[in-house]
């Protein structure tokens, strides 16, 4: 899906601002899917109104990824998959492409926010990416809230968690039963672009495994000279060929956002027989949302239009003001 027109300068103010969210790409149950189109629907509604008031791109995207962190039904903050050990271990990406900057944490645990945390690690530290414990203490350090860590359990994820124990689980399957990563990308009104990413990463994942989201230039990527991606997928496919680096390569090369999406994700299955999706977004408000996987449940906002859709070619739009 690519919502894309052809630009002049006097017309670029009116492509801006826009955002782009996702809920994860892959295989959604049938009794979930109406809440994960909603979810996402209200997501991009919370990101655009900062957007709207004047907000930067990084609050967008922090704003998009915190409404669905708080949603029990992604696999990010509440409703994280469990790892082997039955826990919540999460990692979380900013980017902001004005100066490259980026923050990051992963195998965070009693943290309802990852992603803001990941702000904190960006606006605060000179590093890029704290990890378990130094995440921990860095986030008491700020003051940022704790919470137990069974306060992020849901029955969903402990049944899947559950189900995956058994002797005779197919893998496949229970990790197709589980929600995905979530992510947003947008420009603002100055033509500032930021991307973000949060997950609970993979079902019964070994304890301390960290995923492509918080690695940069795999779980997203930033830069006002090109454009924004946050992907979602097998994180270690997502990590083999850098995805969301490799998208903005290919646009570098002059390649749309989505051709860009359509060819580095083909290379991705072709190489490393990876599936995932991406939403992407360049300098001059062009958007493009692309997936190998059977569903991932996106929405995007621009010129007070929500665009939204579950299955490839799908892509249904009303005014921003309608209700849900």
């Amino acid at each position: 899906m690519c919502w894309c027109r052809e630009l002049n300068v006097d017309r670029l103010s009116d492509m801006l601002p826009v955002l782009v969210v996702h809920g994860g790409a892959g295989f959604i149950p049938k009794e979930r899917v109406q809440l994960s189109c909603a979810g996402v629907q209200a997501a991009v509604r919370g990101g655009y109104s900062k957007l709207q008031g004047q907000g930067s791109a990084m609050d967008a995207v922090v704003e998009a990824v915190t409404l669905l962190e708080n949603d029990h039904h992604y696999n990010a903050g509440l409703g994280s998959v469990l790892n082997a050990k039955g826990e919540v271990e999460m990692d979380a990406i900013v980017m902001d492409g004005r100066y490259l900057a980026s923050g990051a944490v992963s195998a965070v645990r009693k943290v309802a926010n990852p992603v803001q945390l990941a702000r904190l690690v960006m606006d605060k530290t000179s590093h890029l990416c704290l990890t378990g414990e130094g995440a921990s203490q860095f986030a008491r350090s700020m003051g940022f809230p704790e919470v137990p860590g069974e306060s992020l359990i849901t029955e969903y994820a402990r049944m899947r968690w559950k189900k995956n124990l058994a002797a005779d689980a197919n893998p496949v399957e229970c990790q197709m039963g589980k929600m995905g990563t979530v992510g947003a990308v947008a420009v603002d009104a100055e033509g500032n672009i930021a991307c973000a990413t949060s997950t609970g990463g993979m079902l019964n994942k070994m304890e301390g495994r960290v995923g492509d989201t918080a690695c940069i230039g795999c779980g997203g990527y930033a830069d006002n000279r090109v454009g924004a991606v946050s992907p979602t997928g097998e994180g270690e496919a997502i990590m083999k060929v850098t995805l969301a680096r490799l998208i903005l390569f290919h646009m570098e090369q002059g390649r749309s956002a989505e051709a860009a999406a359509d060819e580095a994700l083909a290379y991705m299955k072709e190489r490393v027989g990876g599936l995932g999706g991406v939403v992407v977004v360049d300098p001059q408000g062009e958007w493009s949302v692309r997936f190998s996987s059977l569903q991932m449940a996106w929405a995007a906002a621009q010129q007070q239009t929500l665009h939204y859709g579950l299955y490839t070619g799908e892509h249904f739009t009303q005014n921003i003001d309608d209700p849900y």
